[in-house]
């Protein structure tokens, strides 16, 4: 290849690379659609968006400072029924789920084996008196001993004792009602053997009725005898129904897998409309304050060891800390830092900042 046609190829490719890199800025020139295209320009800087609120205004209200327990009903007195002695019961007295009243007869075993050893003993009972009676005489004239004497004295009284033996264990044969109640379903018949450990029914009382709950360890200051308790249970329509007891005994140590006190109440129950057995669920009033400044739980915002509300001031949020009381399952009593009349916002709290600017779209009422 000669020298001349080695520098025209080199002028072509260098002709071919400048064209590769004028080509596009040509085009744009020459291009019918080409319009100025202004550059961009940063948005204008926008207003801050008004956040709608929920608010409460504030005002003086009482405050009941209360926890919830839960507990079940129980008989004032319940006993299984069961004979002294044993033997065959020859009648049962009571009808199932009836009222029985207290010293009622309710079933008896066979005591004739008694009756003829008490008949046998009452016979005795005149010829040891006339024994006692003529030694008697006989020792005020000096006929007889005082040794005498004291010896038919000793047969009369052990006489009177065997026949006390006896009737007290013909007592045993019969099966009476301990107190006022509601007897059982019976879980023998007659001509059954029964033991002292056999089961004959189950009596109850249950007018009045006893309230047993727990109560955590820290409350056991706040609960004593004559304390006032509600509770609630559900009732034939399936809505819950509140009754009023009073606690008249409290357990005298903590029962230590629980860190729970037991504690029993007093109801009435004067039409036994409550059956033992029942859940139900327990109010304890610890304290009520008369004039308390409350506020909605959902308002705080816990930091850093404070607690922060927001008020809403001329459409905006204001940071406010507050000192907090006592705590109920929905407000919170506010010691520092707000007064009555105070607007204070309770949604959307997690979304202000002290200036942020806020539309209230519900205004409620303490």
């Amino acid at each position: 290849m000669t020298k001349t046609v080695r520098w025209l190829l080199i002028g072509v490719i260098l002709l071919f690379i400048i064209g590769l890199i004028t080509y596009p800025k040509i085009k744009q020139k020459l291009s019918p659609d080409n319009t100025d295209i202004p550059a961009a320009t940063p948005p204008p800087s926008m207003r801050q968006a008004s956040l709608n609120i929920n608010a409460v205004v504030l005002k003086r209200q009482s405050l009941t400072d209360k926890f919830i327990s839960t507990g079940t009903t129980i008989p004032d007195e319940e006993v299984n029924l069961s004979f002294e002695s044993s033997g065959k019961i020859v009648s049962i007295h009571f009808i199932e789920g009836t009222h029985v009243k207290k010293g009622d007869l309710l079933a008896k075993i066979n005591d004739k084996p008694l009756q003829a050893e008490l008949k046998k003993l009452e016979a005795q009972i005149p010829l040891a008196e006339a024994r006692v009676l003529r030694q008697g005489t006989l020792l005020e004239k000096d006929a007889v001993s005082q040794e005498a004497y004291e010896q038919v004295t000793t047969e009369y009284e052990k006489l009177m004792a065997d026949i006390e033996l006896v009737k007290a264990r013909i007592i045993q044969t019969e099966l009476l009602s301990p107190f006022d109640g509601i007897i059982g379903l019976r879980l023998v018949s007659e001509g059954a053997y029964a033991t002292p450990s056999t089961v004959i029914a189950n009596l109850t009382k249950i007018s009045p009725l006893k309230i047993e709950f727990s109560i955590p360890e820290r409350y056991a200051y706040d609960v004593s005898n004559g304390t006032d308790v509600t509770f609630f249970m559900e009732g034939a329509s399936g809505m819950l129904l509140e009754h009023r007891a009073k606690v008249y005994a409290v357990e005298s140590k903590v029962t230590l897998d629980t860190r729970t006190l037991l504690v029993r109440a007093l109801y009435p129950n004067a039409n036994e409309e409550i059956l033992p057995g029942r859940y139900l669920s327990v109010e304890v009033t610890r304290r009520e304050i008369k004039d308390a400044l409350a506020i909605p739980s959902e308002a705080i915002i816990p930091e850093m060891g404070k607690s922060i509300v927001y008020k809403y001031d001329n459409g905006q949020a204001k940071a406010t800390e507050i000192i907090a009381g006592i705590r109920t399952e929905s407000h919170v009593q506010v010691l520092e830092g707000l007064n009555p009349g105070d607007t204070v916002i309770i949604t959307g709290v997690m979304q202000l900042r002290t200036g942020a600017k806020t539309i209230i779209d519900n205004l409620i009422e303490e």
